[in-house]
Order: structure tokens, then sequence, then C-alpha cells
């Protein structure tokens, strides 16, 4: 695959990714009955049957050998703390009625994501992206003083994620093969947790209703393939591309809080959404140009 088609599937995968985790607070509100810690650890587990069912599939064997290189050993025990912390935390903030705040850590994290991209990658944004990262900047401080209080749930979601993205990008480990070790490494802790509440009788699987049960096994599908499809994209585009990309994500999750489940949204909010968009547009007119001014490169 040359540079051109890698690219461009990068985009492709990084867009279904964010996509999909947009529209995933509705799936975890089916879950609402059942304790957020309860949900994390059968997000967990799934998610590692689902990716063995995958590697056994396309036949690879040679996965575990990841284990044995330190470096890749490192990267994967902080990538799999790291998603654990923000896959519990997202699934808390949905069932509390907090999707606002939820959106408002992943606009906050495109911010984090080019920041670690110039200081530790050393990205260059030219004028056009440093003025949509000025202005997204102040859109995500407007907002976070409008809430008048420490908005915690936003900003760890936000880090945790931007530090896994970052993780993945320095790591060059193969999606597939990452992220059965990343839920490897924490099944146990989950697997445990899950017979515990089984045998006590305080569990939701096979304790509650049917359809709980299935959701609950499905959250291996839902959690696999928008990881896959982010894991892919992060190894052929920038970092700082993928933060602007992941306003599409933060995006729907607003309009879901506010359009589906009524939680406020107020004329404050409207303005900093505004003010982020014009980011976006700018970011995206930015890419277009420099896509173009490489066309002609090439064709000379």
């Amino acid at each position: 695959m040359d540079d051109t088609k890698n690219i461009t599937m990068g985009y492709i995968y990084a867009i279904q990714a964010f996509f999909a985790w947009g529209i995933l607070p509705i799936f975890w509100k089916l879950l609402s009955d059942v304790p957020a810690i309860e949900i994390l650890a059968h997000r967990i587990f799934w998610s590692y049957i689902f990716l063995m069912i995958l590697l056994f599939i396309s036949k690879r064997k040679n996965v575990w050998n990841l284990l044995k290189q330190k470096k890749s050993r490192n990267s994967l025990i902080i990538s799999s703390l790291l998603i654990g912390v923000n896959w519990g935390l997202f699934i808390y903030a949905v069932n509390t009625n907090q999707i606002v705040e939820a959106s408002l850590g992943y606009y906050i994290n495109p911010i984090v994501n080019v920041t670690l991209g110039m200081l530790i990658l050393d990205e260059k944004l030219d004028k056009l992206k440093y003025i949509a990262v000025l202005i997204a900047s102040i859109a995500v401080i407007y907002l976070t003083i409008d809430y008048g209080k420490f908005p915690w749930i936003s900003i760890l979601l936000a880090c945790s994620f931007g530090l896994y993205g970052l993780t993945k990008k320095t790591a060059g480990i193969e999606a597939v093969p990452a992220l059965a070790i990343e839920t490897f490494l924490l099944a146990p802790f989950a697997l445990g947790f899950i017979i515990y509440k089984v045998g006590t009788g305080s569990g939701a699987l096979f304790t509650g209703t049917i359809s709980t049960s299935i959701y609950l096994i499905l959250t291996g599908i839902v959690t696999t393939l928008p990881l896959y499809w982010f894991a892919k994209g992060a190894q052929r585009i920038p970092l700082s591309a993928l933060g602007f990309m992941q306003y599409i994500g933060p995006t729907l999750m607003l309009l879901i809080g506010v359009l589906l489940y009524d939680e406020p949204f107020r004329y404050e909010q409207i303005t900093a959404f505004s003010l982020i968009w014009i980011a976006l547009i700018l970011y995206t007119t930015s890419i277009i140009r420099n896509t173009r001014k490489k066309t002609k490169l090439i064709k000379t």
C-alpha cells in the first residue's frame, strides 16, 4: 500500500471510530441499572474474548512475543491502565446523566492530542492550525468556566485518552495484537470481579433480564471495534489530525445528551460549540491546502 492510500485508510478508520464512540452513550444507557464498575468488568472481559477469537481466526500465533520485549511490554501495560480508566469513567458519566460533561472531555482531548503531538512528536502546525488550536482552546476554557466547578470527569477523560493515543503512536505495535494484550492484562481482574458478583448473586449477568445479559456480552464488540479502528488510524495519520477529527465523537455525544436524554444545553454552551466548529473548519482547510500542495509537487 503506497503512502497516499495508507493515509486515506487512516482517515477512514479514524472517522469510523469517532462516529461509533459518539453514539455509544445510547448503548450504555441500556445498562443504566447495572453499576458502572460491573459494566467495566464485563467490557474488559468480553473485549478480551472477542479479540482472542479474532486472533484465532487470523492465525496470529506470535502475539505474545510482544510481552517478551521490554519496550513493548511497558507500553502495553501503560496503555491498558489508561484505557481501563477511560472506559470506566465514561460509563459512569453516561449512567449518572453527565453525557454533556463527558462530551466536554472529548472536546478537550483533541487539544491534549495536538499539544502532545507538538511537544513530544515534534509535529509542525501551520498558521491556520495554530489559529484553530487557539480558538478551540478558548472554547474549551469558556465551557469549563461556564460549568462553575472543576470538571474532573472531563479532564480525566481527556488526559487518559490523549496519553493512550500517544502510547499507541509511539509503540508501533499492530492494532489487534496491542488491543488483545491490553485486555489480556486487565482480564484476570475483570473476571475475578464477575465471578464474585455472580457467586454472591449480586451480579447482573444471568440473574437479571435476558436482554441485560446479552447487552453485557455485547460490550466486547461495541468496545473492540471502535478501538481497533482508532488504533489503525493512529498508526497512519498525524496525532494532530486525530485531535481535530475527534470532535465528531463529542458532537454526537452532546446532541444525544441534549436531544435524546434532555440534559441542559444553555446559550453559553451553544456559543462554545460554535467556536469549536469554526476551529474544525480552519483545521480542515489547512489539511486541504497541504494536500493540494503535495499533489502539485508529485505531478511536477
